[in-house]
């Protein structure tokens, strides 16, 4: 399946980012492999902060996603594994997009550009860590070229977290068949 992916802009987020991440995932659907239940916006304005502090000292961050029409739809991008468990020490990939705009192809395009863009940085490979119920997100890693790598134990959850990995000195992902074997 090749269809066309939308374009795709990426951008630094901003404080005002905060209250549109909020506003945006404030959905238990999008939140169900993230805690279930929408966060308070004081965790978008950390995040958000911390990604301008990723940016500036990596080059890379959590970009706020916007839409065709300039509208914020979501994130997407790279941080350092921050938890103590799991892939210490690797940068990891992630997308996160409001309900209106799944099934579209924005988080594949996005996270295309954020492949781009690490490597661009110096990044050896990304991983992506992704809850086993999480079809749409596990559907998007395979899309990248990423493949399946290792479990971990969830330690809050106490279930599974798949880890997919995508080394950089392998074919990138736009030269990656879309029908992968795995």
């Amino acid at each position: 399946m090749n269809e066309a992916l939308p374009a795709v802009r990426l951008r630094v987020p901003t404080h005002e980012d905060a209250f549109a991440w909020h506003r945006v995932f404030d959905d238990p659907e999008v939140m169900e492999f993230y805690g279930g239940r929408p966060a308070e916006l004081s965790v978008y304005e950390e995040l958000t902060a911390r990604q301008r502090r990723h940016d500036a000292e990596y080059g890379f961050c959590l970009w706020t996603l916007l839409g065709d029409d300039g509208e914020v739809i979501g994130f997407t991008g790279a941080q350092p594994w921050q938890p103590g468990w799991g892939p210490v020490g690797e940068i990891e990939i992630g997308w996160r997009l409001g309900r209106p705009y799944w099934g579209r192809g924005h988080a594949t395009a996005a996270a295309r550009e954020t492949l781009d863009r690490v490597r661009a940085a110096g990044v050896p490979g990304v991983v992506a860590m992704v809850r086993p119920g999480n079809k749409r997100s596990i559907s998007v890693t395979r899309r990248l070229g990423m493949t399946p790598a290792e479990t971990f134990t969830h330690p809050a959850l106490n279930e599974p977290a798949l880890c997919f990995r995508l080394a950089f000195n392998a074919p990138g992902p736009r030269s990656t068949p879309s029908s992968n074997p795995t």
